[in-house]
């Protein structure tokens, strides 16, 4: 049996305010609570005086007024983002554009999200594209020393970036990784193979502690970040399983492998087993009828 997720479901925040997390890492809450985002987006300031901002949330004029009252005198000099959905990106370009600096991330998505009437996240960002595209490993020195390393984790999406705050040993990491909740890994865009791949990727890097854009930090990322991955074996697993068991279509097997989840997110659970299975078809585990889909029948090989 995998072990469980030590999820971190308890997070205590003063929204609108700009609150220290580290020596050199400050956060605010954004207004923005959901089903995909939790409390709201955690937008981080790194640095004091001249300083560098990570996914400034949504585009809103009460957010964007808060932002700038909060950073009081502070002149940012760049703004980060991790990928492209709806409550991470919308507020780069107006923010940059006020302090006349650029906007960063790794590029745009390879592929939209799925449409349709199944919401798997707050949106894309079409609008949003960088004034500077990364590279996985790019330094970003910070005013007062140290400085910020751009880490490429797709998964959750294709353009997906962490950023490490190295004088802190700290990652703001996105949706990556979150404490209170598994990402949302989901094809195309998606990819389980890469997902895992950057788990492994952060793991080894022996961070002291996790930012994620929602919820909140993980002080024990080691143990964490094996559960996060134990957890999706697992459901590589239960797949088999049901395969075994002569169930050929996903939409078959979420009602057995999501039974203690409410059905109205299995039309959404259908999008995650979908990425496992592609991920399988990968491994040579199972076969496939045609081009891999929600649709389409799946057998053990």
């Amino acid at each position: 049996m995998a072990m469980p997720i030590p999820y971190i479901r308890e997070f205590e925040f003063t929204r609108g305010v700009l609150q220290p997390v580290s020596a050199n890492v400050r956060r605010l809450v954004a207004n923005n609570p959901g089903p995909f985002s939790g409390w709201g987006t955690n937008v981080y300031v790194i640095g004091h005086g001249t300083v560098c901002v990570i996914d400034p949330g949504p585009d809103n004029d009460a957010h964007f007024a808060n932002l700038l009252e909060q950073l009081g005198g502070e002149t940012v000099s760049r703004v980060f983002v991790t990928h492209h959905h709806m409550d991470h990106s919308p507020m780069a370009p107006r923010l940059a554009a006020h302090f006349g600096c650029k906007t960063y991330g790794f590029g745009p998505p390879l592929t939209q999200s799925p449409g349709g009437n199944v919401r798997l996240e707050a949106g894309d960002d079409l609008r949003f594209a960088p004034d500077v595209r990364l590279d996985d490993g790019q330094t970003f020195a910070l005013a007062e020393g140290g400085h910020i390393e751009a880490v490429h984790t797709p998964g959750h999406t294709s353009n997906h970036v962490c950023y490490a705050v190295l004088p802190d040993n700290g990652l703001v990491c996105g949706d990556h990784i979150m404490a209170w909740a598994t990402s949302v890994v989901s094809p195309p865009d998606g990819n389980m193979r890469a997902y895992l791949d950057s788990l492994e990727k952060v793991l080894g890097r022996q961070y002291d502690t996790l930012w994620p854009a929602h919820g909140a930090p993980i002080t024990d990322p080691a143990p964490f970040i094996r559960a996060y991955i134990a957890h999706r074996h697992a459901r590589n697993a239960q797949i088999i399983e049901c395969l075994r068991a002569g169930q050929s279509k996903i939409s078959a097997m979420v009602p057995v492998i999501y039974a203690d989840v409410d059905k109205r997110l299995h039309p959404a659970a259908c999008h995650s087993v979908l990425a496992h299975m592609i991920y399988m078809l990968e491994k040579g585990e199972v076969t496939c009828s045609g081009t891999p889909g929600l649709g389409s029948d799946y057998f053990l090989a």
